[in-house]
């Protein structure tokens, strides 16, 4: 069984889900979708500050985890992309902060530009919750 989670102030997703929960018996498998930080009507990301951005994202990436009956402590592999890697260094402390608990495997990468104008960083996250 395969279920979708989007929380409901998302409108910007369209028919796709932020996060998908898969029942593998014993657990659930968790995949969230690369999240952006927000932005205004204008579709300008609402912060020039990758260490907020950073926060607004993990902010994101909790409610979904919530809403499929998990949280960040589950999280076991993330992936985040950046605009500029010399940005680790200021975002590596916001991470440690909202992975309290966990250690998940990591994968970070710069790329050349996102989706939303402004956007200096993407998150997306991969959890394992026990039954």
């Amino acid at each position: 069984m395969i279920e979708d989670f989007t929380p409901g102030n998302n409108s910007t997703r369209a028919r796709f889900p932020a996060a998908k929960k898969i029942d593998l018996g014993n657990c659930y498998l968790i995949f969230v979708s690369g999240i952006q930080p927000p932005a205004g009507e204008d579709k300008v990301v609402i912060t020039d500050d990758v260490a907020e951005q950073t926060r607004l994202v993990f902010e994101e990436i909790q409610k979904s985890l919530n809403l499929a009956g998990a949280s960040l402590d589950n999280v076991i592999k993330s992936v985040i992309y950046l605009a500029d890697i010399k940005d680790f260094n200021i975002i590596s402390p916001v991470r440690t902060e909202y992975f309290k608990n966990a250690t998940p495997v990591s994968t970070l990468v710069e790329v050349s530009g996102f989706t939303r104008k402004g956007t200096k960083i993407e998150i997306e996250v991969t959890a394992l919750l026990p039954k």
